[in-house]
């Protein structure tokens, strides 16, 4: 496909935004529940011209296309800052694609606008027109409440030539110009169209498009030059003037410390950008020569805060060596700028911000006196444009009026707090990549990746809901449709659902283990009251070994689809790790119980004190099926020069501490050598054992990398507990733990820098040494049962857990080692299907049809967790498996457009990619949930036959739209020439789409 994006003329323009907000109650994508008027009396000013708002987008990938500034427009910006114009433009500009990589702080590879500089322009004037259409027609204000603020670089030389020049002055009169007559003929012509907008207001639209623009010089810009050019601007051009500056003017040492203690010590600066951008010391001064050249001229001067950094590409993010980051890691940096500079000035300097203004702190930063503000990377997440709307209301009451200085002691303050705002802490986003290992399809692809990142496939959207309305028995009779142990995963599971959810890219995971939880104590009990055991299906029985969650889980789903189940298990009390080893203050007996009556009240056996091995060949006799979940105990190995004798296994420990804390003795020094969550139960248990003083985990990488879920980081770091980073233990002598001292070297296979020794010696006190690097399974239990092990020493099974001994199953921790609770449940239910399957019995794994309001859905889109409301969690649920379209939200040049499709008399929502509005960003990949790119892998709509013939995409051209003849190229590749009603043509789904585009959505046809 080609990356060349093709300008909507301005007549088809107009035509797409009325059509579509009539048929879709849409304009480019932006509902109309979202289309921002501020609703008080308060306003802004700036450059003498009054604004509703003080946000917008910055001069980037948002603020590019027509389209990109209507729909920033209409969901609540008002400083429209548009993209850089220079003398390289078009073909001429080299820019690699993908361009964009916002998964969570951004990065990209393009710097100014991808169009010829007069189509740039053509583009800017054409949304001028329109937003003065959209403001009057839609009623969102009586007088123009917005301003462009154009942006230019990166040499006086090319800011001088005849092509940025003539940009210049047009944008400064555009009346003489062929884009705006044109605009002009059009919508004196389209007058019919409009119930608002009328003569006069077309008339009264000033030609004087932009009295600002901010300057955009390259990184080693010399100071000299920055200062002409910004003359060149005041005193030739007449232009308030905003000045780019860089991070750069920290310094790399005040970049690098805080990177590092933030989280963001990946990252890796260029030290050539710090010694050959414009110094602190010469800008301060600069600025204030300018600043008396800009009051000679009754004009403004400030700065804008901050251009991007540059960072080396290391970890293969986008092509090319050096990309420009931005967003939430960006802001300390940036706002600690502005407080410095502001200081310099006495607070009488103009800021113009941006870097990592979102949500969370839009609203700080306006009452420091800083206007505007401006921000790309947050609307290209999830949410997209119409998270400004919630910005905008945010900050209406704060509007008041000119600037009138900043208040440097708040700013001070402001940029202090930012070092350690969880918002802008790496430690936020509590997973690397939210995606699932599924291939985008074409069609139909709505996706809760919560519930498939669930080794169970929980119903997560549809339990939520249910407990959010207070109908939880229906909500638990969702989740124990799949899980045969509510109650404990409910407490302690380590919620894989909570890494894949939506939620993440706008602010923080759904509390979806809280809402199980819920669910549980108000209605398990009497979920349980109401089991009655289900008849015998089949007169084969079968035989389940290990009492834990894996073998009560396999039991339970069997039990309850009417087989004959009995568990064994040689100690008295089931849930093996649950009951015997984790502690009371991860989860109470209470719970535990409640899962065993769930199980027991299905009509399953127990057998509970059975000692010995188990023999298949003897238990064959009596049971068809047997299920070996025999959990992993066998203690890990310990790679200790000396002193294993005195090295205590995690298990053990955690074992003997849970049935007789009193008599368990570790002296006044304890370490933990682990990372994971053993290793933090253990360190939290030995920290409460009578007599000790110091709890230090022990770990060869840094806390970053330790396997443990975060919140169980947290809470070993709220005890007070101590973490040894970056040692590895290799003796223990005299009450003392040796080690290496390490270093993080290079990223291993996963992604994980490797620890690499740096010849330095460490010595820890140690009491007690508890070892917590992960047990293993007996080998020889199945070895002697003639099941074929691999190469690891784990068995040889299939993807329904069945051995090479036909009818007998491993499961849980038996299987691959050490797992999660939630996979042994996952084992059980894998187990369940392919029995009853042999069996010829159905299964009750049926999923549950709850409807959602669609409406309800939209309106969650763009709104982020508001820190002043205790918001409940079902509220935040975007039920993503019955609305999506994140690939709509994210495209900033609206590329991906949502089509209703009509079939089998239902509607269905579909996905289709606009070719001509894509120049190939690759920011709609990194947020789909799939594996794919919707750019690349849905439904594509050509605009021509250059186009299609040279793309690779699934897709049409509608060669004519009134005999809708068109050309289709489908998932095999193959092209045909299909006239819509051509029967067995193309497949039922294609054509559903191109019918659809042709009969409601024809206005997106060229």
């Amino acid at each position: 496909m080609s990356d060349k994006m093709r300008p909507i003329s301005f007549e088809k323009m107009v035509n797409w935004t009325i059509k579509e907000l009539n048929t879709n109650g849409t304009i480019f994508g932006i509902h109309k529940n979202k289309f921002y008027k501020n609703k008080g009396q308060k306003s802004t000013i700036i450059f003498n011209e009054r604004l509703s708002s003080p946000l917008g987008p910055a001069a980037g990938p948002n603020s590019q296309l027509t389209q990109n500034i209507v729909a920033s427009y209409l969901a609540g910006s008002r400083f429209i800052e548009l993209k850089t114009v220079q003398t390289i433009d078009g073909e001429d500009l080299p820019v690699a694609k993908p361009c964009i990589y916002a998964q969570d702080e951004c990065y990209n590879v393009e710097w100014s606008t991808e169009l010829r500089v007069q189509e740039a322009f053509d583009e800017y004037i054409k949304a001028w027109f329109l937003l003065h259409v959209l403001m009057k027609e839609l009623n969102l204000s009586e007088k123009r409440d917005f301003i462009f603020n154009m942006s230019v670089g990166y040499d006086l030389k090319g800011i001088q030539s005849p092509k940025i020049d003539a940009y210049i002055e047009g944008m400064k009169n555009a009346s003489g110009t062929k884009i705006w007559k044109e605009c002009k003929e059009v919508l004196s012509s389209h007058m019919n169209l409009f119930n608002k907008f009328n003569e006069k207001d077309l008339n009264e639209i000033a030609t004087g498009v932009c009295s600002s623009i901010t300057l955009s010089t390259l990184h080693g810009c010399p100071p000299e030059e920055i200062e002409k050019i910004s003359n060149y601007l005041l005193k030739e051009k007449h232009l308030n003037t905003f000045i780019k500056m860089n991070p750069t003017l920290l310094g790399e040492k005040f970049a690098r410390d805080t990177f590092n203690s933030m989280g963001y010590d990946y990252v890796s600066l260029n030290a050539n950008h710090f010694t050959k951008d414009l110094q602190y010391a010469d800008g301060v001064a600069m600025l204030k020569r300018l600043k008396h050249t800009a009051a000679q001229s009754n004009l403004e001067i400030g700065v804008k805060l901050t251009n991007t950094l540059p960072v080396k590409i290391v970890n293969d993010e986008l092509p090319g060596e050096e990309m420009y980051m931005s967003g939430r890691s960006l802001f300390p940096l940036t706002i600690t700028l502005a407080s410095k500079l502001s200081k310099e000035f006495d607070g009488n300097l103009q800021i113009s911000y941006s870097g990592g203004a979102d949500f969370f702190n839009v609203d700080k930063i306006l009452a420091t006196g800083i206007q505007p503000i401006t921000f790309a990377t947050t609307i290209l997440k999830p949410g997209g444009y119409e998270r400004v709307t919630q910005m905008a209301e945010k900050v209406e009451e704060q509007l008041k009026g000119a600037f009138s200085g900043i208040d440097t002691t708040k700013l001070e303050e402001l940029a202090r707090e930012s070092f350690t705002d969880k918002h802008h802490l790496k430690e936020l986003r509590t997973v690397d990549c939210r995606k699932i290992s599924m291939e985008l399809p074409i069609y139909d692809c709505s996706i809760a990746p919560c519930t498939i990142g669930c080794p169970i496939n929980q119903q997560v959207p549809e339990y939520i809901a249910l407990v959010g309305d207070k109908r939880y028995d229906e909500a638990f009779s969702v989740i124990v449709k799949d899980n045969a142990s509510p109650a404990i995963t409910g407490t302690i599971c380590n919620h894989n659902c909570q890494y894949k959810c939506t939620r993440l890219d706008y602010d923080e995971s759904v509390l979806i283990r809280n809402m199980k939880k819920i669910a549980v104590l108000n209605s398990q009990d009497k979920y349980i009251e109401g089991i009655k055991p289900v008849d015998l299906k089949s007169s084969k029985k079968v035989a389940v070994i290990g009492a834990g969650p894996a073998g009560l889980a396999s039991a339970m789903f069997l039990r309850r689809n009417g087989m004959d189940v009995t568990v064994m298990d040689k100690r008295e009390k089931p849930y093996g790790i649950v009951e015997y080893v984790i502690p009371e203050f991860r989860i109470s007996s209470d719970m535990i119980k409640k899962d065993f009556e769930l199980v027991k009240k299905q009509g399953v056996k127990f057998k509970f004190g059975i000692n010995g091995d188990s023999n298949i060949d003897e238990l064959k006799k009596k049971y068809d099926y047997i299920v070996l979940a025999t959990g992993a105990w066998k203690p890990g190995k310990v790679s200790l020069k000396e002193g294993k004798e005195k090295v205590v296994d995690a298990i053990s420990f955690l074992e003997r501490y849970k049935s007789e804390k009193k008599n368990v003795k570790l002296g006044r020094h304890v370490c933990i050598i682990g990372g994971g969550d053993v290793a933090m139960d253990s360190a939290r248990a030995a920290k409460r054992v009578t007599g000790v003083e110091n709890v230090s985990i022990v770990y060869r990488r840094t806390k970053k990398y330790m396997p443990a879920s975060r919140e169980e980081l947290d809470l070993a770091d709220s005890e007070g507990i101590l973490f040894e980073e970056l040692l590895s233990p290799t003796a223990i002598k005299d009450g003392k733990l040796i080690c290496d001292e390490m270093k993080l070297g290079e990223r291993d296979a996963s992604g994980r820098r490797r620890p690499v020794k740096t010849g330095s010696m460490k010595t820890l006190d140690a009491d007690t040494v508890i070892f917590a690097v992960g047990e293993q399974i007996d080998s020889e239990l199945l070895t002697n049962n003639g099941i074929k092990l691999d190469e690891k020493g784990l068995p040889q099974i299939s993807n329904s857990c069945e051995t090479n001994i036909s009818n007998v199953y491993v499961a849980g921790d038996a299987k691959k080692g050490p797992s999660t609770i939630v996979s042994a449940i996952a084992d059980g239910k894998a187990i369940a299907k392919d029995i009853l399957t042999k069996e010829n019995l159905s299964s009750d794994f049926v999923q549950k049809d709850i409807s959602f309001d669609t409406k309800e859905l939209y309106s969650k889109k763009g709104i982020l967790k508001n820190p002043a409301y205790n918001e409940c969690e079902s509220k935040r649920c975007l039920a993503c498996n019955h609305i999506c379209e994140l690939c709509v939200d994210v495209c900033p040049n609206r590329a991906n457009v949502l089509v209703k499709v009509e079939q089998n008399s239902a509607s269905s929502h579909q996905i289709v990619h606009v070719d001509g509005m894509c120049n190939e960003c690759g920011n709609c990949g990194i947020f789909c949930p799939y594996k794919g790119n919707p750019y690349k892998d849905k439904v594509t709509l050509f605009w021509s036959k250059e186009d299609f013939e040279d793309s690779t995409n699934k897709g049409f051209l509608i060669l004519d739209k009134e005999k809708c003849i068109c050309k289709v190229r489908e998932e095999d590749g193959q092209i045909t020439d299909y006239t819509l009603g051509d029967k067995d043509m193309i497949s039922e789904e294609m054509e559903n789409i191109i019918k659809a585009c042709i009969e409601k959505y024809s206005y997106m046809i060229k």
